[in-house]
C-alpha cells in the first residue's frame, strides 16, 4: 500500500488483525522493508501485534529524491525528516501512538522519533544502533564493505550482498546465503538506487548526537545488540542503553550486524515483553 505523508509517498505493508498492539518496524541504511523477516513479523503477530513495515525515503518504492544515476547527490534531509516520515505514516494508519522498533539506521530514526514526538512512542526498541555517528565506530573491514563502489548489474549486486553479509554479519551463526540472495534479488528488482543510500548516509552524518535527547525520555525501552557487531560495535548499544533511563540492554554473543534466524524467537519474545508493559 502507499500513503502520502510528510510531503512524500511511502510504500508500506501491514500484518496482523485490527486491534492488535501497533508496532512500527523501521529498517536501516539502504535497506528496504523486505529486509524485515516475515517469519519474525509472524512471531510478533502471533503474540498479539499489528505490525507495519515500510520503505524509508530514498529506498524501495517510497519517494526517491534524485535520478538513480546521480552518485554524488547532496543530502537535503536529516534523520529528523525521516522520523517525521514515520509519524506521518502513523497518522495515515490512524495510530496516535505505537511501539517503535528500529534496526541500525532505523534504530537512529526510532530514537529520533521518540525524542521529537514522545507522545507517539509507547515503547522504543533500538537494535544494533547508536546514539551518534562517533559512538560504536565500524571496523576498517566493515566500513570498506559499506562504502565499496556500487554494483554495476544485478548479478554483481547479489554477489555483493552475500559478500557484505559475510563481512558484517554474525560470526557465531552460519550466513543464510539463500535468504540473503533472495532478499537482494527482490530488492534489486523493486528499486536499485545506490544514490539513495548515499543520501541516507549523508543524512546520518548531518544529524546531531542524540545522547542528551535520549536522557530525557520516559518511555520503556529495549536495546538489542550483537557482541560481535563490526559495523556498529557494541559500544553503540551500551551507550544507547546507558542514555535512556531504565532501558534494558540485551546482547548476544556471536551476533554481528544482522538478525540471525535462530535469534528471531528470542527477539520477538523480548519485544513482546516490552510492548506488554508499554
Amino acid at each position: 500500500m502507499r500513503a502520502t505523508a510528510n510531503g512524500i509517498e511511502i510504500c508500506y505493508e501491514v500484518f496482523g488483525e485490527p486491534g492488535g498492539r501497533p508496532v512500527v518496524l523501521i529498517m536501516g541504511l539502504g535497506a528496504q522493508m523486505i529486509s524485515w523477516p516475515e517469519e519474525l513479523i509472524g512471531l510478533l503477530v502471533e503474540s498479539g501485534h499489528r505490525v507495519v513495515r515500510f520503505d524509508n525515503r530514498d529506498a524501495g518504492l517510497s519517494t526517491h529524491f534524485t535520478p538513480a544515476d546521480d552518485l554524488t547527490p547532496p543530502a537535503s534531509y536529516t534523520l529528523d525528516d525521516m522520523a517525521d516520515d514515520t509519524a506521518g505514516l502513523m497518522d495515515v494508519l490512524g495510530w496516535e501512538s505505537a511501539h517503535v522498533v528500529g534496526a541500525s539506521m532505523g534504530g537512529m530514526i526510532a530514537q529520533t522519533l521518540a525524542i521529537r514526538h514522545p507522545a507517539r512512542v509507547r515503547t522504543l526498541t533500538s537494535i544494533m544502533s547508536t546514539p551518534g555517528p562517533r559512538v560504536g565506530r565500524a571496523t576498517e573491514e566493515a566500513m570498506a564493505a559499506l562504502t565499496a563502489p556500487a554494483p554495476q548489474d544485478r548479478e554483481e549486486a547479489l554477489a555483493r550482498a552475500v559478500e557484505t553479509a559475510r563481512v558484517i554479519g554474525s560470526p557465531g551463526y552460519e550466513t543464510d546465503v539463500e535468504r540473503v540472495t533472495r532478499v537482494a534479488a527482490e530488492a534489486y528488482d523493486r528499486a536499485f538506487d545506490p544514490a539513495g543510500t548515499t543520501r541516507q548516509f549523508i543524512a546520518i552524518r548531518r544529524s546531531k548526537d542524540r545522547t542528551e535527547g535520549l536522557r530525557g525520555l520516559s518511555v520503556p525501552a529495549l536495546v538489542i545488540h550483537g557482541e560481535d557487531d563490526p559495523l556498529i560495535t557494541l559500544e553503540g548499544g551500551t551507550a544507547t542503553a546507558d542514555a535512556i533511563p531504565g532501558a534494558k540492554l540485551l546482547t548476544f554473543p556471536g551476533m554481528g550486524h544482522d538478525l540471525p534466524r535462530p535469534l528471531w524467537p528470542v527477539i520477538a519474545e523480548a519485544i513482546t515483553e516490552l510492548t506488554a508493559r508499554g
